[in-house]
């Protein structure tokens, strides 16, 4: 029995919620998010709350059920609230600046590094060092965040590098003499 599972999703005031052609699409103030659903997996829209459960007694059915519900949970909170990631930049000279749908990072090499803003996600620098990622699809939210990431990982001697705001860097003490 899966824990999670067994809850169903909430839906607020002012969201609205349909099952079409094994689809599930879900509108709200935010936006509209849509995702396909799993032919083990039945889903119900009833009283102002969407159910998951499982449709057969398959193993398959068994695993889905959780993630499916969360997925579920993720449209609905995407479409109210939104997400945001902040990420912070560490190091002598590295700095990020938004330019439209365009995001350009100074970090260390000898070029510029040019990131093209994908749809549906927002970026804003408030300052040099935070970079701001924020939009109503989870999945796209945090992909943005962990490419822009990955072009400087933080390191453990000196901590410099991109990272998320909150995130703890395991420092390593330098070589000794």
């Amino acid at each position: 029995m899966s824990r999670i599972g067994k809850k169903s999703v909430a839906i607020p005031s002012g969201v609205t919620a349909k099952i079409e052609s094994k689809t599930l699409t879900v509108q709200g103030p935010k936006g509209t998010l849509s995702m396909g659903l799993v032919d083990d997996i039945a889903y119900a829209v009833e009283n102002d709350e969407i159910s998951i459960k499982p449709a057969n007694d398959s193993r398959k059915a068994r695993d889905f059920w959780g993630m499916q519900r969360t997925l579920v949970s993720n449209l609905v909170e995407g479409v109210t609230e939104g997400y945001t990631k902040v990420l912070e930049i560490n190091g002598v000279g590295y700095r990020a600046q938004a330019q439209g749908r365009k995001l350009k990072l100074q970090l260390g090499y000898s070029h510029d590094v040019d990131l093209h803003v994908p749809e549906g996600v927002e970026v804003k620098t408030p300052d040099q060092t935070t970079i701001e990622i924020s939009g109503i699809d989870k999945q796209a939210v945090g992909q943005f965040a962990a490419e822009v990431r990955s072009w400087r990982k933080p390191e453990p001697y000196k901590g410099k590098g991109i990272k998320y705001r909150g995130e703890y860097i395991f420092r390593k003490e330098g070589k000794k003499k």
